[in-house]
């Protein structure tokens, strides 16, 4: 008989379902969740966590430089470039590099601008995945709809009119 060790994401999910079981909750604040986690002792970090989470703060940290450039716009200042090197036979480890925009190469940025576009259109290939989900099997109303086509939300945005 194989016996299959959860993932760290699989431990991560099941902590949340713990946590939903035991407050009788559908709908869950994460803090919450970790403050319980840590308190009862069903979570304690690896070591190797400590420079995980301060390079995730680190990221965070970087992704709310922003300045205003020559024409007046608010421009994100650091972009990350995700990079695979061959660590060795065949081994490669993911490695990303922060650039200012205001220093990078165009190389640099034109893999920043690419990467981080991908992530956008895969962020709303899910959303519509959820959405369509949603409509077919749990909404008892009118199907919400989504529009994937942003010409006009950027028209909007650009002239400083904006749902939020």
């Amino acid at each position: 008989m194989r016996i299959f060790k959860k993932t760290k994401m699989q431990m991560l999910q099941d902590l949340v379902e713990r946590y939903r079981k035991k407050h009788n909750a559908t709908s869950v604040n994460l803090r919450d969740v970790a403050a319980w986690a840590v308190r009862e002792k069903e979570y304690e970090p690896e070591h190797r966590s400590t420079i995980k989470l301060l390079t995730q703060d680190l990221a965070a940290a970087l992704r709310e430089v922003y300045f205003t450039d020559p024409q007046g716009r608010r421009v994100r200042k650091k972009h990350a470039e995700r990079v695979w090197r061959e660590v060795h036979e065949g081994k490669q480890e993911q490695l990303v590099f922060w650039h200012d925009i205001t220093e990078a190469t165009r190389s640099q940025m034109q893999a920043a601008f690419q990467q981080r576009r991908h992530g956008v259109v895969m962020d709303c290939r899910q959303l519509k995945c959820d959405v369509d989900s949603y409509n077919e099997n749990y909404n008892k109303g009118v199907p919400i709809q989504m529009w994937f086509d942003f010409r006009e939300d950027l028209a909007d945005a650009a002239h400083g009119q904006s749902d939020n």
